[in-house]
């Protein structure tokens, strides 16, 4: 999207549709009460869906199934030293925890943390000498989240009120920003990575989980609130997104397909609409994928 005044409320119009639906999915979660044992995996993969060959339960970014998104990207020791809620309310396409490489005493940002299972995981990993911060613009996630972390005895962990396109802390202030599934939900995706390279120390990495797109959507598809809060409209073509990274300032900018979608997967999210949108993506040879992204931010000179 632009930068005119219909582009505007446009942008708006569709995070609030997303806020929307995120609340709700914090509120299934709040109001659920599920036992733990009812979140850990089990040997069935088939209702994940980001990890398993075919998703028959729910899809990223969707409410309608939380735990089953997190049978295939989280391992069971993981999960079982989270609260249940945390695993409840993850809505990714992707483990960017364990693919971070992150290590003791580092900061850690997540733009768009939800319900913080990755904030949490992350604040095991760097330990009680590092850090890790989340950033999220619903109340309703970030209620969650502080309940999580108190149940979590998380000591070295703070969730922020905001958007990824204008986070509220200073420059150079982490070491490793991640994010899983969220990137492409906003409206202004160059001031997102704008943003990551701001907060980064020199030297800092980029290191999220995304819905990435190889080949074109049809604009009709691109116009859809329903499907862009679906994960599916709102997701970058690859070189799009290597070039925004590159405008940003990142260098060594890698992608790795973690994941095809089906169309099946894109009706699990926004219904027949989405299963129409990606076969027209798949009939004109194109691919819509989770990835895991990868950058630095130079060192300094």
């Amino acid at each position: 999207m632009g930068d005119t005044a219909s582009d505007r409320a446009e942008g708006d119009r569709v995070r609030e549709a997303v806020r929307e639906r995120y609340a709700s999915a914090a509120n299934a979660v709040t109001g659920r009460g599920v036992a733990a044992e009812s979140v850990l995996p089990t040997t069935d993969t088939s209702t994940s869906c980001c990890g398993g060959e075919s998703a028959t339960a729910s899809s990223c970014c969707s409410p309608a199934a939380p735990a089953d998104v997190s049978r295939d990207l989280y391992s069971v020791a993981e999960m079982s030293e989270l609260p249940p809620a945390a695993v409840l309310a993850s809505l990714g396409c992707g483990n960017p925890t364990a693919l971070a490489e992150l290590k003791p005493g580092e900061v850690v940002l997540d733009l768009g943390s939800g319900g913080g299972i990755d904030v949490l995981l992350s604040a095991r990993r760097v330990g009680p000498t590092g850090f890790a911060y989340g950033v999220d613009m619903t109340d309703e996630m970030l209620e969650l989240a502080a309940r999580n972390a108190a149940q979590a005895q998380a000591t070295n962990v703070k969730f922020l009120k905001g958007t990824i396109e204008e986070v509220p802390l200073p420059a150079e202030s982490v070491d490793i920003v991640i994010s899983n599934c969220v990137i492409n939900l906003s409206a202004d995706k160059g001031s997102v990575l704008r943003e990551a390279f701001r907060v980064l120390r020199p030297g800092g990495r980029f290191a999220v989980s995304d819905v990435v797109v190889r080949g074109e959507l049809p604009d009709d598809v691109r116009r859809s609130t329903e499907l862009w809060v679906g994960c599916l409209a709102g997701a970058l073509e690859e070189d799009t997104y290597r070039g925004l990274l590159a405008d940003a300032g990142f260098e060594g900018v890698d992608l790795e397909v973690t994941r095809d979608y089906t169309a099946e997967d894109a009706g699990l999210v926004a219904g027949a609409a989405g299963e129409r949108a990606l076969s027209a993506v798949h009939d004109g040879g194109g691919r819509v994928v989770s990835a895991f992204i990868r950058a630095r931010k130079p060192p300094a000179r």
